[in-house]
């Protein structure tokens, strides 16, 4: 990816987190990064073609860190169910969270057919389809995509309620629920 690019999306991102996705201007973006407003229009014809590649990228971020995650813990024979909820413990108590890009995107462009709507509904799927991956102790596939969306569930939950009410404990939280359905199994 082209540096000047890659510098426009990162500054976009940053700002998105620290100010909202509709409240962060195209005219903020370029003065923060320092990158004129020909070099952003030659990268991205909108903001929301910007917004659309902040939140690809992180869905990149994520979708790798949490997959590899499991694939650590199935080469060390640990339990792969669970993993989702530690990476969200380590995310939750450090200085990168502010919450859910895709939730938060998701809520400030509402409208079912856009595309930052459409791919935050993308990336949740993705992220349930990795938590049905983790489900190697679950027998049946039915099963399997019931207590991935029941976890899935759980992950949202937990992520608005640390960054609403600031509970850094709650993926442990969400950890104990869901070690409790799956005990029920």
């Amino acid at each position: 990816m082209q540096p000047r690019k890659q510098h426009l999306i990162n500054t976009a991102y940053r700002l998105f987190n620290k100010h909202g996705y509709h409240a962060t201007g195209i005219d903020r973006i370029l003065a923060e990064s320092g990158v004129s407003k020909a070099t952003l229009y030659k990268h991205f014809r909108s903001k929301d073609e910007l917004v659309v590649a902040v939140l690809q990228q992180r869905h990149e971020q994520l979708i790798d860190s949490v997959g590899q995650s499991l694939e650590h813990a199935r080469a060390s024979n640990q339990s792969t169910a669970l993993v989702i909820f530690d990476v969200m413990n380590e995310w939750f108590r450090s200085d990168q969270f502010f919450g859910c890009n895709f939730i938060n995107a998701s809520a400030e462009y509402a409208s079912k057919g856009h595309a930052v709507y459409t791919l935050a509904a993308e990336h949740k799927a993705a992220i349930q389809s990795l938590i049905q991956q983790g489900l190697d102790g679950v027998s049946g596939k039915r099963k399997r995509i019931l207590m991935a969306e029941q976890l899935a569930l759980l992950v949202d939950g937990a992520i608005v309620r640390a960054h609403t009410r600031g509970d850094r404990d709650a993926a442990l939280l969400a950890k104990k629920i869901a070690t409790q359905l799956l005990g029920s199994q």
